[in-house]
C-alpha cells in the first residue's frame, strides 16, 4: 500500500462493511499511517433529488443516487493536500450536514472508502487509478450443514440484518424481509458485475457466529405471524436455525465483527446498508 492513497471496500449488505473499514484503519494507522474514513453514503444526495423506482419508492441503491461529482472533487482534493469539510448524512432529514471542521490528508496518509459501488470505476471516475486499492468483502461461512447441504451467504447476511435492522433502526422481521429483495436486485445490479475488478477478497464470517446469531435472531421470527406474508420465510429460517446449538454472546469479543449486528460493539457502528 506504499503508493497507494484511495482503499476502496465494498460488499452487499450486512458483509461487515462499517466494522471491517474501521479494523482496516486501525491496522493503517498501527503501520505508522494516518487514514481519513469515507462512507460513500454521506454523499447521497438530498431527498427531494433522490431518483425513485416505478413504484414511487426512493432508489437508495443506484450509482445516480451519490453525489459522485461532489465525492470526485473531495476525494481529489484530499490527496492533493487542501482542507476539506467532508459531509455526514442526515438520514433522518434528508440531506448533507457539515460540521465545519476540515480534514487534510498528511504526507503518510490513505483514505479508506466504504460503500456500495466503490468496485465500480464510475463512482470515481476522476481519481488516479494507480492510487487506488480495491477490497470485496462477503462471509464465506467455512462450515456446512451436512455433506450435502451449504449454508448460504445470502442467508447468513439476511439473518445478520434482521437483527442488525431490530436493534438499530426498530424494524420489525417483516420489515426487513419485505425489502430484502430490492436490496438483493441492487446487488445484482451494483455489486456482483465488479467483483473481478477488486484486488483483495475478504471472507468476513466467522466458524462459530450461526450459534450466536441464532440466539438473537430466532425469537425475532417466531413474532412472524402466521397471518403474514413472510411467515413461511421467517419458519424456513427457524427451520434452518435450528441446526446449530446456541452460543451466549458473552464469548464474542468487543471488536468482533458480529457485534456490528448484535450490539455491544467498540467502535460506534450506524450498519451497512
Amino acid at each position: 500500500l506504499i503508493n497507494i492513497k484511495y482503499l476502496l471496500i465494498a460488499g452487499p449488505s450486512s458483509s461487515g462493511k462499517t466494522t471491517t473499514a474501521k479494523k482496516i484503519a486501525l491496522n493503517l494507522k498501527a503501520l505508522g499511517m494516518e487514514p481519513i474514513m469515507i462512507s460513500t453514503d454521506d454523499y447521497f444526495l438530498d431527498r427531494e433529488d433522490t431518483p425513485k423506482n416505478a413504484d414511487g419508492s426512493y432508489d437508495f441503491e443506484g450509482l445516480n443516487s451519490i453525489d459522485v461529482k461532489g465525492l470526485n472533487k473531495d476525494l481529489n482534493d484530499l490527496v492533493n493536500g487542501l482542507e476539506v469539510e467532508l459531509p455526514t448524512y442526515n438520514f433522518i432529514a434528508g440531506h448533507r450536514e457539515y460540521s465545519g471542521i476540515k480534514s487534510k490528508l498528511q504526507d503518510n496518509g490513505i483514505v479508506v472508502i466504504e460503500g456500495l459501488h466503490t468496485l465500480n470505476d464510475e463512482l470515481t471516475s476522476n481519481l488516479n487509478k494507480d492510487l487506488k486499492y480495491k477490497v470485496y468483502l462477503s462471509p464465506f461461512i467455512p462450515v456446512n450443514i451436512d455433506h450435502h447441504n451449504y449454508i448460504s451467504t445470502t442467508d447468513l447476511r439476511l439473518i445478520r440484518r434482521i437483527i442488525r435492522d431490530n436493534n438499530n433502526r426498530g424494524y420489525d422481521v417483516s420489515k426487513t424481509i419485505e425489502c430484502w429483495q430490492t436490496v438483493r436486485r441492487g446487488e445484482e445490479k451494483n455489486i456482483f458485475p465488479y467483483i473481478d475488478q477488486a484486488n483483495k477478497v475478504v471472507n468476513t464470517s466467522l466458524a462459530y457466529e450461526v450459534g450466536v446469531l441464532k440466539v438473537y435472531a430466532t425469537p425475532l421470527l417466531y413474532s412472524v405471524k402466521d397471518d403474514s406474508p413472510y411467515y413461511s420465510e421467517a419458519r424456513r429460517l427457524i427451520y434452518f436455525l435450528k441446526h446449530f446449538f446456541p452460543i451466549s454472546s458473552e464469548y464474542v469479543s468487543k471488536d468482533s465483527i458480529i457485534r456490528e449486528f448484535i450490539g455491544g460493539s467498540n467502535f460506534r457502528n450506524e450498519g451497512d446498508k
